[in-house]
């Protein structure tokens, strides 16, 4: 394991002197021992520097993911610059809204037909670079740059506070060892996705990583590679649970040490089925922003003691804060959630193209929640999707939570749209297979036994397409919008 304040760079150099055979990185049939990836990221790094990436610079990372995301990282690192990961996904109008607030020195793309503008090929890139001989050691100033593609209709980069260099609790927030094989399923344009894979192989742990997401292929990767660490948002949880018993009795799975899900709500029910499938101690769950302000994990085992809790705080400080600005001191009071670093703690990010919402040095990433007597977090959602119908106030959450039980329903978004009797009204879209219709009469059946009347969807709208995506982010905000445009 690399000392603290080791250079990022000198990573993959000090990794192939010690294990240099042992697999690095895989995905989809690439595989990168840490001899490969260090020389593949020396000449991918040197492609970048004549491309005129300097100390300092952002690059943009507008890859799909996969072996050429984590070498095209590690080159950032190799020339002093900070890797800024980038959906394909957004549309026209948000790339060139974050590549306007970025201003980066280089733009890595998959394909020369990628659509983003002034894009190099990783494979143009190792072209230029000529040789893989190693580059003088240099410290990037920050070490990550992710983006927000726009959901609140703001764009924005959240650059790290932190240079480009080794800190151990990175991993061990997470329970990464150096002997961990981790898999990663997930995009990694998301922070989340992209921080636990970069941690993993900052240790030497070895990663997997899928280009798509597959319930059946990723416990068939867990079985193939005796993975021991698993990264999952819910949504692919469910997914998994719904997979038929044969096919889920038919992986070997024993390797599990942790499985952690992140980045969206889980439903109690769906939780409770993955500690039953696999064990307390296995199941995890960390809640934080893209900041750092603060965060809270908790494993499953103190779960069951606080069902519904996000966890008590793993780092940083965690206050609630009623509608006065006022501190709330009676538990099981709900209010707004404020963050911060613990006292003379660095400034953990900076943003770029947005303001934080602050109060006297803390934080607020928008969220509602409460404590309870021991301290446990439980969140209700995020202050701006809260729907106020009649003047009470109705979280989203709380009614797709209810909804997600019915066996039909993958997934589902509840918005408020205008009514003229009570201000707005409870709308959700409910994802559904089409091989397995529902009505939307059995749906609100279903909503009626497990949400008072003020909850209960008015509305209720049948999809076949996608709510979340692979990360597990949904744009109520662009769901509503599209339903109330004229």
């Amino acid at each position: 394991m690399p000392p603290e304040e080791f250079p990022l760079c000198d990573i993959p150099k000090y990794h192939a002197g010690v294990m240099p055979q042992t697999v690095a990185v895989r995905c989809d049939g690439d595989e990168l021992t840490w001899t490969r990836l260090h020389r593949e990221s020396n000449r991918v790094a040197r492609g970048l520097r004549r491309c005129g990436v300097s100390t300092g610079s952002i690059v943009t990372l507008a890859l799909p993911g996969g072996v050429d995301m984590i070498v095209s990282a590690f080159a950032c690192y190799k020339v002093g610059a900070t890797p800024q990961p980038l959906s394909t996904k957004l549309t026209e109008r948000e790339i060139g809204e974050i590549l306007a607030l970025a201003e980066p020195a280089a733009i890595v793309v998959d394909a020369a037909d990628s659509g983003v503008p002034g894009g190099a090929t990783v494979d143009r890139l190792r072209e230029l670079g000529a040789t893989d001989e190693d580059l003088p050691t240099v410290v990037a100033p920050s070490w990550k740059a992710p983006t927000s593609g726009g959901s609140t209709g703001r764009p924005k980069i959240i650059l790290s506070g932190r240079p480009a260099t080794y800190r151990a609790f990175d991993a061990e927030v997470w329970g990464i060892g150096s002997a961990d094989r981790l898999l990663v399923p997930a995009p990694l344009h998301h922070n989340a996705p992209f921080g636990t894979a970069m941690a993993g192989l900052f240790t030497g742990a070895t990663v997997t990583l899928m280009r798509k997401f597959d319930p059946e292929g990723t416990l068939e990767l867990v079985n193939r590679h005796a993975i021991s660490w698993l990264y999952l948002v819910p949504t692919m949880m469910r997914r998994i649970h719904a997979l038929p018993d044969e096919i889920k009795q038919r992986h070997d799975l024993s390797g599990l040490r942790s499985v952690w899900h992140v980045a969206e709500p889980c439903p109690p029910w769906l939780k409770r089925a993955w500690i039953d499938w696999l064990g307390a101690d296995v199941i995890w769950e960390l809640y934080g922003g893209t900041e750092a302000q603060a965060g809270c994990t908790v494993n499953g085992r103190e779960w069951l003691a606080h069902p519904g809790t996000v966890g008590r705080a793993t780092w940083g400080e965690i206050k609630i804060v009623d509608v006065d600005g006022a501190d709330v001191t009676t538990p099981r009071t709900a209010g707004e959630v404020y963050l911060r670093p613990a006292p003379e703690s660095p400034e953990p990010y900076r943003y770029i193209g947005a303001e934080a919402k602050e109060l006297d040095g803390w934080e607020s990433l928008g969220d509602v929640g409460e404590f309870d007597e021991d301290g446990y977090l439980y969140l209700h959602d995020r202050l701006s999707d809260m729907i106020i119908a009649g003047g009470v106030n109705i979280y989203p959450a709380e009614v797709e939570s209810a909804l997600v039980e019915h066996p039909a329903v993958l997934s589902s978004a509840v918005i408020g749209l205008p009514d003229a009797d009570s201000g707005n009204r409870v709308h959700a879209i409910v994802e559904t297979s089409a091989a397995d219709p529902v009505s939307e009469a059995e749906i609100a059946a279903h909503a009626a036994t497990r949400l008072a009347p003020h909850k209960r969807p008015k509305t209720i709208e049948i999809s076949h397409e996608p709510l979340r995506d692979d990360t597990g982010k949904m744009r109520r905000s662009a769901l509503r919008s599209e339903r109330i445009s004229p």
